[in-house]
Parts: C-alpha cells; sequence; structure tokens
C-alpha cells in the first residue's frame, strides 16, 4: 500500500534460540524468501531421479543421545508428507561431496564420523529455512579438500560453465525464481557471485563452512549473524 512506511511493509521473522536469544530478520529478505511453496511429488520426483546425487534438502531426522546421530536416515523423504516441509525459494550450496553418496538426497545428511553436516541440522531446525533445497555447485567431484578443487577450475575453467548450466537446470527443475541463496563458505560464495546473474537470486549470503572447528551452538549463533547483518544491508 503507498500509504505504508517502509517498516510496516516489512513484516518481522521472529525467532528465539537458547543458546543467543532473540533474532529478528526483516521479511524484507527473508520473509517473502521462506514463504513454503509447496512441491508437488511429481516434481519432487523428477528432482529425484536427475539430482539426488548431489542434493537433498533441509530437513533431517531428529537427533537422539548424540549430536551426530540419525544424520544418514533419510527415511522421511519415502513419505508423501515431508512435501509440505520442502521450501524452493531458499537455496543452500555447498562446493562438492566430500564421500560418495549411497542414495538420493543423502548428500549433507553425511552419517561419517568425520562429517560436519549434522551442524546444519541443528543451525536451522525450527528455523524459517528449514526444509530448504539443498545442492552443489560442483557436482559429483569427490574431493575433501577444497583448495583442490579450486585449484582444477582454475587450470580448468571450461569446468565451472558446465557445472553452471547444470546448477541452472536443476533450478528450473526446481521452479526456483530469484531464491536466496545460501552459500556454504568462501570458495562457494565466490564461484556464484563470479557466475551468477545479479537477476538469478534475491539475495546471496556468504555463510561461514560447516566444516569450520567451532560447536553446533557457536556455528548457528555465527550464520544467523551472518543472515542478519545481509538482512540489515541494502539491496
Amino acid at each position: 500500500m503507498g500509504g505504508q512506511n517502509k517498516k510496516d511493509r516489512h513484516q518481522l521473522v521472529h525467532m528465539t534460540y537458547p543458546s543467543f536469544g532473540h533474532c529478528t530478520f526483516t521479511i524484507d529478505l527473508c520473509s517473502e524468501a521462506v514463504r513454503n511453496r509447496m512441491i508437488e511429488i511429481q516434481q519432487f520426483e523428477n528432482i529425484k531421479q536427475k539430482h539426488g546425487s548431489y542434493a537433498s534438502w533441509a530437513v533431517w531426522a531428529d537427533a537422539s543421545e548424540k549430536p551426530k546421530s540419525n544424520m544418514g536416515d533419510v527415511s522421511h523423504f519415502k513419505n508423501e508428507s515431508v512435501l509440505s516441509v520442502l521450501k524452493n525459494d531458499v537455496v543452500m550450496v555447498g562446493l562438492n561431496i566430500s564421500r560418495p553418496v549411497s542414495e538420493p538426497f543423502v548428500n549433507f545428511h553425511d552419517p561419517n564420523p568425520r562429517a560436519n553436516d549434522f551442524k546444519i541440522r541443528y543451525a536451522f531446525r525450527d528455523s524459517p529455512f528449514y526444509g530448504a533445497y539443498m545442492t552443489d555447485i560442483i557436482k559429483n567431484l569427490e574431493e575433501v579438500k577444497s583448495k583442490n578443487v579450486m585449484k582444477c577450475l582454475k587450470e580448468h575453467p571450461e569446468i565451472i560453465e558446465k557445472h553452471l548450466r547444470s546448477f541452472r537446470e536443476e533450478m528450473q527443475d526446481l521452479k526456483a525464481t530469484a531464491p536466496v541463496i545460501l552459500a556454504f563458505g568462501r570458495d562457494t560464495h565466490k564461484l556464484l557471485s563470479e557466475n551468477l546473474n545479479r537477476n538469478e537470486y534475491r539475495r546471496l549470503i556468504k555463510l561461514t563452512h560447516y566444516s569450520h572447528q567451532i560447536g553446533k551452538e557457536a556455528y548457528r549463533e555465527t550464520v544467523f549473524k551472518e543472515i542478519g547483518s545481509s538482512c540489515g544491508a541494502s539491496g
């Protein structure tokens, strides 16, 4: 409405986290981008078939007595009720896989004791970003050290364009129109910011990578501060 001021038009998303209190994020960045747009079963199955070896969704089985427990349980993706949780307007992007993926949607749900995917689960549970789509910008490249991936891309820049085409096709299948993109780590953010057109995303936010050597509580606080800082930034 023309008579409303900017603050009135931008409702607020309020989230309370026991580890660091009350955080507020403006709808201008986050609310429109985290409306839960229903994923249809045919669309879900198409994504599973075409992209399931490197993609997933930010939905996990609950942890039990240990922080990393049940990380590899993706049985919920076999139940159609999960569709009501899934989003196509928030996309979390990693660089590449560290280990082979054994079945669809296991990426970002790594049960390996050395994996840190559990921090993502802890950080985003009960937040508006839960249910986001998840994928890698470099598909099906198994490498633990990101510096080796970036070295390869620098030596073979044509690889980047190949994977960008795949990423754009993936976004079309997701029916994601200018989503908010949460990029895990500096290298992922660099690749996306240098190669995507500005109209391909609503906001591109660099997040600390979940492999960073901090605890899950500190990681959650860190990423929401980064999101909050982006919410407060212009453009």
